[in-house]
């Protein structure tokens, strides 16, 4: 892969502005020319709205199943950060290439593309899929019509590589996560009256307090995986939003809040326990005022990624990366979902650090955009060629009566 070519890629797709509240149809289109120039055709998967999209595409035999690179073209927001170069341009000072989505994860993505010719000209074994997705960012959403979509195809990928920011160290498993809203709707009242209603925020105190002592308990108690910087599931309540004016009681009240699981912890079961406590809440402030109440609103949720670090296609990674170490991440990824809707293996490896990802002045090194470009080399390299086959059983990746 040429570095010069994975930067001017980056440059190009930098300065689309795919914050995930906005289309990323114009940089499909980009990515769709740069395909057709090299001859790869593609295919959009469409969101409900038609204002965004997946892109699907298979380079190499159609009839059998490869290994898919995988990423998503949104980004997070840079509202309210502190930038000092611009956001949606590329500004490089030395080995930095600064702009919003340049770890998380557009660096990934250019490196995929960079790396087209080469895949154009390979003799391989097995195709390689690229799957560029939309508003992962606000979890993993945008992946599941592709996922519906492949689903269906008679011929799916073998095993699927996110290009995550990962340092291009290999991850072989992340936490999942659940989303959710509670709504608590209490009675108003003159302030100076406060007992005789029924006050929404207080009663959304103790559901965050409940959330609190839970979190303390999964600290002190567990299950604990080592693996992970931490080692145990968390819950925390990212907002609270309620009440109008000092004197009035306030009526209503809402909080957001978080399970992040490691994979041996059920989040539902989290939920079920998170909501007897409301029940019981709700009970008390029902006697009070048969309108009040506590309401769950899913907001959303994706499984966590759990592969053997033994498993064959680990060692068949590793073996194209000059740093062996493997790891556990504590961010989420489509991976869980690839694995748990179409039992695809997956793995997550990318240039850049999730330290600079989410961040304003967010970079990657020009040193980690042509580690990336080496690895995806040696992939074309391992499978290709006519000794490709047996390495390609080994790891899984072609069955034995392949031709």
């Amino acid at each position: 892969m040429s570095e010069d070519t994975a930067v001017d890629l980056l440059t190009e797709l930098l300065a689309f502005d795919t914050t995930s509240h906005r289309s990323n149809l114009a940089l499909i289109a980009f990515v769709e020319d740069w395909l057709n120039r090299h001859g790869v055709t593609s295919r959009r998967v469409p969101d409900a709205s038609g204002e965004k999209a997946n892109l699907y595409a298979t380079i190499g035999p159609p009839d059998r199943p490869g290994v898919m690179l995988s990423g998503h073209t949104d980004t997070v927001p840079v509202t309210g950060q502190a930038w000092t170069v611009e956001p949606f341009r590329v500004t490089a000072d030395g080995e930095r290439l600064y702009g919003r989505g340049a770890a998380d994860m557009k660096g990934f993505l250019a490196a995929v593309l960079a790396a087209v010719p080469k895949l154009v000209e390979a003799d391989l074994a097995v195709p390689v899929h690229i799957a560029f997705s939309h508003d992962e960012e606000i979890g993993c959403v945008g992946v599941r019509t592709l996922l519906a979509d492949l689903a269906e195809q008679p011929v799916r990928p073998a095993a699927c590589l996110i290009g995550e920011p990962t340092s291009m160290h290999v991850a072989t498993a992340h936490k999942g996560k659940l989303g959710a809203r509670l709504h608590v709707r209490g009675k108003a009242c003159h302030s100076g009256m406060a007992p005789e209603g029924v006050n929404a925020i207080h009663a959304a105190a103790r559901l965050t307090g409940r959330i609190e002592a839970m979190a303390a308990g999964k600290a002190t108690r567990g299950p604990f995986d080592e693996r992970f910087r931490i080692p145990h599931t968390t819950l925390q309540v990212g907002t609270i939003q309620g009440g109008t004016v000092l004197n009035i009681v306030p009526q209503d009240c809402r909080l957001d809040f978080e399970i992040r699981n490691v994979p041996e912890d059920d989040p539902e079961e989290l939920l079920g326990e998170l909501m007897r406590f409301a029940a019981s809440l709700e009970a008390e402030m029902r006697a009070r005022h048969p309108d009040a109440g506590v309401h769950l609103e899913r907001l959303n949720d994706y499984p966590g990624l759990s592969m053997a670090d033994d498993h064959a296609l680990v060692d068949f990674v590793l073996a194209l990366l000059d740093d062996r170490s493997l790891e556990r991440i504590g961010y989420g990824t489509e991976g869980g979902l690839f694995q748990r809707e179409l039992d695809i293996p997956a793995l997550v490896c990318g240039p850049g650090s999730m330290a600079q990802g989410h961040q304003p002045d967010e970079f990657v090194t020009r040193d980690q955009l042509a580690r990336c470009g080496a690895f995806l080399d040696r992939l074309i390299d391992a499978l290709s060629g006519p000794q490709a086959r047996q390495r390609l059983i080994a790891a899984g990746l072609c069955a034995h009566d392949s031709t």
